[in-house]
Parts: structure tokens; sequence; C-alpha cells
């Protein structure tokens, strides 16, 4: 069983006109293009392997996250993987295809159950929170 953690990031810039100083009394002219560029990164960690995988993408959506989910599963055919999740609309989609070698993990959503089993539980191994955490 390998354990990971995923999250994504943004990319680039976004052009902002700001205050500039000049000599008195010319004022500088700046031409207002908004101009925007962005790309993205997919990335999960497994910090008990200390591994990371990762994918740049020109886009955030359900599409990405799905090939990004493929591609973490063919790095890892012979692990069953449980990955970490935020809430993020593209991990919580219909469309989602989960490949059967995994599970993903709403941390949002099971934060708080997560947080009371640990009160009232004491697990001496890993894989017996995960398995109840399955289950």
């Amino acid at each position: 069983m390998r354990i990971m953690f995923q999250d994504e990031a943004r990319f680039g810039r976004m052009v902002r006109i700001r205050r500039c100083w000049s000599p008195a009394p010319s004022r500088p002219m700046v031409d207002n293009g908004y101009e925007r560029q962005f790309t993205y990164v997919y990335g999960a960690v497994s910090p008990i392997e200390g591994e990371l995988d990762w994918k740049i993408s020109p886009q955030m959506n359900t599409a990405q996250m799905n090939q990004f989910l493929q591609q973490v599963s063919q790095a890892h055919r012979e692990e069953f993987i449980v990955m970490v999740v935020d809430g993020a609309g593209s991990h919580r989609s219909q469309e989602l295809d989960i490949p059967e070698s995994s599970y993903l993990l709403d941390a949002t959503r099971h934060y708080w159950l997560w947080s009371h089993q640990f009160r009232e539980r004491n697990w001496l191994h890993l894989n017996g929170l995960l398995r109840q955490s399955i289950e």
C-alpha cells in the first residue's frame, strides 16, 4: 500500500498596472493590456518512500485529473494507492475515473471522522487505521 498526498498549483503571469516613480513634471504612459497566461502542475508525494509524481498541464479540470491519476497508477502498478486530496471540484466530479488499484480520500470530508477515531482508539499500525477508513 502506498499513501500519497495530492495537490495542484497554478503558475503564470497576470499583468497588473502599478504606480511607478518618474521625475516631475513627466507622467509615464503605460499600455493597459490584460494578459493572463497560466500553467498548472499536478503533484502527489509519498512521504514514506520519499517519491514525487507530477504532471504539467495547460488546464485544471476533471479530464486532466483523470490523466494524472492514470499516470500515477501506471507508475505504481504493483501497489494499492491511497491518495489524500483536498476539496477541489475536479476531485469530486461524477466524471472522475478512479483506477481500481486506487482510493481517493477527501481530507476535508474525512477530517472530523478521523479526528474522532484518533481520540477513541489507538492503532498500533497505520494499516489498521487505513483499513477501517476504507470500510
